[in-house]
């Protein structure tokens, strides 16, 4: 009996509406559609951002488990260039990759964010990117994990002419560097993470014509996977899922919750308006914010941050609907780090971390969380992200209208046997045969 196989494709940002778009308008689409089973809605985790989705997604826990709970990390003080979470160290539980390694199946990665440097990923292209005009591409990813035989044969023949993180450009990479992967090592296990459709939302807003050419660029691609899964001789066996991380809200406005903590003494600056020092700082995921104090036992501080955020929510101009303490945010939705309290969204405010004035900063792309729409949000609100999967371990015609993503990942371990008593979740048994 052959080993089972999962190829798993996540499209960053793509929601049940873009799977209703593809059933209308694609009819290959709908065809493998039928063949398959879906999530309709997965409850995504608190905060709704890229890195720590993807992190329960791979690990099957929440964020309390495996410590990820922002893209970028933190630096009070800096506001451009602010390094992300790209590396696998940062997570403080095991992952699928590590269950399938452990079980002796090979692993594949490509621009499967928080991967740099992954131990148990055989062959990896980790979602990166040349850090200064000196950083090459070939060094950037040599760093982060990438084989020369990976970087030879999947990565140097399909990425010269693309500048990393334009769109189509590179997704159109990506899914050429998945298939050549698949084509040349058949991994048991291979992630992908794309982000066109991501991006596209955040320029344009939520279903615009943009996004949509973006949604059946993934249509595409996914039948191209397909495509080299039979060219490998592995199609029969493998399982192939097209899922996302989170939707998307649309914004009119940025604000700056640094400017009340310095207004109040919680942050000092110098006096050219430089960040000298601070007690009380905004580390914003965009539709809602992680507050933290630089000294946690500092409770008269405490006191003071917390009451003014109360009063900041209560006056309604602020964006605030919600504030929770790191107690609540733990307890409600298992979100907890080295925060003292997290503010969530009023649905059409995003959070930025700049201390001086003026409070509303301009909408623009140079940002993820500061563009016509984002994300961050309470994962109740806003279109909802989809788990659809299509293969020989997987069932017909099953929809289901909700689970969460912490069952995604010991669903693929379900198929490929392997065992992941860490994870939070349950393997989704009414997709499977």
């Amino acid at each position: 009996m052959s080993q089972s196989r999962v190829i798993v494709f996540s499209c960053d940002a793509m929601v049940w509406e873009d799977v209703e778009y593809l059933l209308r308008t694609d009819e290959k689409f709908a065809d493998l559609y039928r063949r398959g089973s879906v999530v309709k809605r997965t409850r995504t985790i608190y905060p709704s951002v890229t890195y720590p989705c993807h992190t329960t997604m791979s690990t099957g826990c929440y964020p309390d488990r495996h410590g990820v709970t922002n893209n970028s990390e933190f630096h009070p003080g800096k506001l451009k260039n602010i390094p992300w979470n790209w590396f696998a160290d940062v997570i403080k539980c095991p992952d699928i990759f590590t269950a399938c390694k452990r079980a002796g199946l090979t692993t594949a990665s490509v621009f499967w964010p928080v991967t740099g440097n992954h131990p148990d990923i055989d062959y990896n292209v980790p979602e990166y990117w040349p850090q200064s005009d000196e950083d090459t591409k070939e060094a950037c990813y040599r760093r982060a994990g990438t084989s020369e035989d990976v970087w030879e044969h999947c990565v140097k023949p399909y990425v010269e002419n693309v500048k990393i993180r334009t769109h189509p450009d590179t997704d159109e990479f990506l899914i050429k560097c998945s298939c050549e992967m698949i084509r040349r090592y058949k991994p048991h296990l291979l992630m992908l993470h794309t982000g066109d459709v991501d991006s596209y939302r955040h320029k344009t807003g939520l279903f615009t014509d943009q996004v949509r050419s973006g949604v059946r660029d993934t249509a595409r691609w996914f039948l191209e996977l397909m495509s080299a899964a039979k060219d490998a001789g592995v199609y029969e066996e493998t399982n192939f899922f097209l899922i996302s991380d989170h939707g998307q809200m649309e914004i009119v406005r940025n604000i700056k919750p640094n400017v009340v903590f310095a207004d109040h003494g919680l942050i000092e600056v110098d006096e050219d308006g430089n960040l000298k020092d601070w007690k009380t700082y905004c580390h914003s995921t965009g539709l809602s914010a992680q507050i933290r104090m630089k000294d946690p036992n500092d409770r008269q501080s405490w006191q003071k941050t917390y009451d003014l955020l109360c009063r900041m929510r209560d006056e309604g101009i602020y964006g605030i609907s919600k504030v929770y303490t790191a107690r609540e945010a733990e307890e409600e939705e298992h979100l907890a780090g080295d925060f003292a309290f997290v503010i969530e969204s009023d649905g059409y405010t995003s959070f930025a971390e700049d201390w001086r004035r003026p409070m509303v900063k301009d909408l623009d792309l140079s940002d993820y969380r500061f563009g016509r729409a984002t994300h961050g949000h309470h994962p109740d609100k806003g279109p909802q992200p989809i788990f659809f999967g299509v293969g020989p371990d997987i069932r017909s015609g099953v929809e289901i209208e909700r689970r969460p993503t912490v069952d995604e990942a010991p669903t693929y371990a379900r198929i490929l046997g392997v065992d992941m008593p860490w994870a939070d979740g349950t393997p989704i048994e009414e997709m499977l045969k």
